[in-house]
């Protein structure tokens, strides 16, 4: 569990499909979530590494790693193990931001650890690791309506009025990603994972 108390490296992957296509999809707001931590504290992704495009930066004395893999979402796995790699950053301080079909549009929930609860990414990640000893942000997009399949309603876009709901989400993301640097796990948890407050 990354501890604030400890000033090593963090790494924060943010999961979804790479390519113009996918970009709004509802799988990739984990990828959006860290498009808005890398706005916030003043980066770009400009590079790659390995099987990844990264950006680095710093917060109260911290190196932190951002990264979204170049890999489709069930191959997430592998690019997170090369990061840790290429990185040297220890589990206990990596953060996987992923989406939630399970959790209500617009809610966020961080974890310390845990299962896949269905997500491949995730799924592929505790693979490759052997492990489900990392922290993970989950951002909530909710279940289709009707009988419509999940695998085909996570590759839709966010509907023009899912929008503002998903910016306020991925806004939360970002302060919660902030508390976890600056005060641990377990306070961002106290502080983010109630309801949104309206």
């Amino acid at each position: 569990m990354i501890d604030h108390n400890v000033d090593g490296p963090v790494l924060i992957v943010g999961l979804g499909n790479p390519g113009r296509e996918y970009h709004q999809n509802r799988h990739n707001a984990g990828a959006m979530a860290v498009d808005r931590l890398a706005r916030v504290l003043g980066v770009s992704f400009r590079r790659r590494v390995g099987l990844s495009l990264v950006t680095e930066a710093r917060r109260n004395n911290r190196d932190i790693t951002l990264a979204k893999p170049t890999l489709y979402m069930n191959e997430s796995g592998r690019a997170v193990a090369s990061l840790i790699r290429s990185s040297r950053v220890d589990l206990s301080s990596l953060l996987v931001i992923c989406d939630d079909l399970d959790l209500p549009l617009g809610r966020i929930r961080l974890r310390p650890e845990g299962g896949s609860a269905g997500h491949r990414g995730l799924a592929s990640i505790i693979e490759v690791l052997g492990t489900t000893s990392f922290a993970r942000l989950r951002i909530g997009i909710g279940r289709p309506a009707g009988s419509m399949d999940p695998a085909d309603f996570v590759l839709e876009d966010f509907l023009d009025d899912e929008l503002t709901i998903v910016g306020d989400a991925l806004d939360r993301a970002v302060m919660c990603v902030e508390e976890v640097l600056d005060d641990g796990v377990a306070a961002a948890m106290n502080a983010h994972n109630g309801p949104a407050q309206e």
